[in-house]
């Protein structure tokens, strides 16, 4: 199961669970659209293609909640 992060890595925008415009990497490196067009949708922590992270709404989300830990380290 994703972990569902945040916020963007790069730049700390939160990135909401239930709604669109994160990119992930196979490990889970999140990052906002504008920071992954920025990296050119390559993860600058592993070289992964950074693709669209699906959303997770409604009663999935309740029953597993989005992380809480952020990432970004600005």
């Amino acid at each position: 199961m994703l972990e569902m992060r945040p916020d963007c890595e790069r730049c700390g925008t939160d990135l909401p669970a239930d709604a669109g415009g994160a990119f992930i990497c196979s490990f889970e490196c999140t990052f906002c659209a504008a920071c992954a067009d920025a990296l050119d949708e390559t993860c600058p922590n592993c070289g992964g293609e950074l693709l669209d992270r699906p959303t997770r709404t409604g009663d999935r989300l309740r029953r597993h909640p989005a992380s809480t830990e952020r990432r970004h380290r600005g």
